[in-house]
């Protein structure tokens, strides 16, 4: 069965896509810990980092480092979080290796249980804004 990354990936899921490669696509985060929340996921569905071959997973490292770089300058420069559950004892949700860039800008306090909701028309401004610094 597919997973919900994979039916985002065949269109069959909306997401507000911020980056996409033949091999790779990032979106936000529909439950953020942080505004600019967004998931780096490879198009090949496997659960674990490993299971990736070398050019796939330097090719989703490329992709992240792309992603991560617009994220913090689309927030002042702000740090980040890249996180990787890596198996469901580890905390991953959705079985398909997938990367979590956070923003983290001055005055942030991370915890995993406080969730963000976008008001209407609002992750689509923030898709916009991380957007913008991709070209």
């Amino acid at each position: 069965m597919a997973s919900i990354f994979t039916k985002i990936i065949q269109q069959e899921i909306p997401c507000e896509k911020i980056y996409e490669t033949e091999s790779e696509i990032a979106f936000l985060d529909i439950s953020p810990w942080s505004y600019g929340h967004t998931l780096v996921v490879p198009k090949h569905e496997v659960a674990k980092l490993e299971e990736l071959s070398v050019e796939e997973a330097t090719a989703l490292m490329t992709s992240l480092q792309t992603v991560a770089r617009a994220i913090s300058n689309a927030y002042d420069g702000a740090d980040y979080k890249v996180l990787l559950n890596n198996g469901e004892n580890a905390g991953q949700e959705v079985p398909h290796v997938h990367f979590h860039v956070i923003p983290c800008p001055k005055g942030f306090f991370f915890n995993s249980r406080n969730r963000y909701n976008y008001a209407e028309g609002e992750m689509a401004q923030t898709g916009e804004k991380i957007r913008s610094f991709l070209k």
